[in-house]
């Protein structure tokens, strides 16, 4: 029996085959494996496979249960769609850029934007100023001319973050972040001074101490009683673990250094809270602290009336996932969070 036919529009048609001694698999796991070097990802291969873009050959006849088992031998021709147009709108909003390439880049964005479209906030986002700038020089993600978001960082916290621009680089960036190789640094200024010598501190099955750093891990998972909120603890919550170390001491706050092992959601501000030292204007893990007496009055009213959390993302680092290159970028500290700082020292 022949192929199946050529496809009926512009779509790349991928032939692939297993070896013949390979064992007995799923079809979506099959595939993943084969079309690796392709950068193709297993849950594109499930869209395509529930599609009826996966085809047995010789023969033709669509596969499109992605759970079906495969033995060695097989061979499959895959038709893969051209990216369309993202949903989202591209909107021209200037963005700080780090750095740029044909396979990603490297944004420093601003406190109270949002990354992606969401209820409430379906424009203004990163994405779609990024589908703006980018323009034609995105090459699709996932069959979609769309920029590849592989993390996020909140609506009002400030610094770096990387998108992929190709599906190579989504790839590739989605499995460094899995595997926790890429270097995030976070500055944060916390109420109290988080202090290795804190017996209180010391007591938490929470916390234990490497040099330099304060070591927190816990579960992090949606809180049963908010589930606009996280928590620690949570039994079927996800593994997470922060290291804190003290920059400067400010008095009744001080500025810290957070680095992230994983990256679960509000990581930082969840861990932060539940050890006594959440983010200064943190309105949704911070309980109320009133600044001391000891500070000028302006000082004291301009520090409640701080607007978002005190967190910015200032180091990023990874290996390019297409050259290989090591890449690190560092963002300074924005004016509020130093102005902020400045308030606490009593200037």
């Amino acid at each position: 029996m022949s192929d199946p036919l050529p496809p009926s529009d512009d779509s790349e048609r991928l032939v692939v085959a297993l070896p013949e001694d390979h064992p007995a698999a799923r079809l979506d796991k099959a595939l993943a494996i084969l079309c690796e070097p392709h950068s193709i990802s297993r849950s594109r291969l499930r869209a395509l496979i529930e599609g009826g873009a996966v085809f047995s050959r010789p023969g033709g006849a669509a596969l499109t249960d992605p759970s079906m088992k495969v033995r060695g031998g097989a061979s499959f021709a895959i038709d893969i769609p051209p990216p369309v147009d993202a949903v989202p709108r591209p909107e021209a909003i200037p963005l700080t850029v780090a750095y740029e390439d044909a396979h990603l880049i490297v944004v420093d964005k601003p406190a109270g934007m949002v990354v992606h479209p969401a209820p409430g906030a379906w424009t203004g986002t990163l994405v779609n100023a990024l589908l703006a700038h980018c323009g034609d020089s995105l090459s699709g993600i996932g069959g979609e001319k769309r920029p590849g978001i592989v993390h996020r960082i909140d609506k009002d916290t400030s610094g770096l973050l990387v998108v992929a621009k190709s599906d190579a680089a989504h790839h590739g960036l989605s499995g460094q972040f899995a595997a926790h190789t890429t270097e995030r640094l976070y500055t944060a200024l916390v109420w109290g001074e988080p202090r290795a010598s804190d017996s209180r501190l010391a007591g938490l099955p929470a916390t234990s101490f490497e040099p330099g750093w304060i070591r927190i891990e816990t579960t992090i998972g949606r809180s049963r009683t908010d589930r606009k909120k996280m928590a620690v603890g949570i039994r079927d919550g996800r593994h997470a673990i922060t290291r804190v170390s003290l920059r400067e001491a400010l008095g009744a706050a001080t500025l810290v250094e957070c680095r992230l092992e994983t990256g679960r959601t509000h990581q930082i501000r969840v861990h932060l809270a539940h050890v006594g030292h959440p983010l200064v204007g943190d309105q949704t893990y911070g309980r109320a602290r009133i600044p001391p007496q000891s500070l000028p009055e302006v000082s004291r009213v301009a520090i409640r009336a701080f607007p978002r959390q005190a967190l910015h993302a200032a180091t990023l680092g990874f290996v390019h996932p297409v050259t290989g290159e090591t890449m690190r970028w560092t963002s300074p500290l924005p004016d509020d969070i130093t102005r902020l700082c400045a308030l606490f020292r009593g200037r």
